[in-house]
């Protein structure tokens, strides 16, 4: 993973959520071949991502990295396993609605350097 403490916490997160929908919705003991294909997909485009630390949540980006068909299942799964969260993984539920209400930079890292 990334030397991004931020990068990092979304990528558990993400990781923790895509899990969290696999169990429910395709009941298999660890990721189906679906969810594991999403979660490679999603920590891939979070390592690449062109504003590093200072990211708020993906949903609240200008750049849109994901291809839609992805897009629109990572969304799924968010809104499946986002307020189930709070119960089960409730300090990574808040850590991440804090990282939501950070402003949209208006830089990008590499454009700072």
């Amino acid at each position: 993973m990334s030397d991004s403490k931020r990068i990092e916490r979304e990528s558990k997160t993400v990781i923790t959520m895509i899990a969290m929908y696999c169990r429910k919705n395709h009941s298999i003991t660890g990721l189906c071949s679906d969810c594991r294909e999403m979660k490679n997909y999603a920590l891939k485009r979070l390592e690449s991502c062109p504003f590093g630390e200072g990211k708020t949540t993906c949903a609240k980006c200008q750049v849109h990295c994901y291809n839609p068909q992805m897009r629109q299942r990572i969304r799924k799964v968010m809104s499946y396993a986002g307020p189930r969260m709070i119960y089960t993984h409730p300090i990574q539920a808040v850590r991440h609605l804090i990282d939501g209400r950070r402003k949209i930079p208006l830089k990008r890292e590499q454009d700072v350097k």
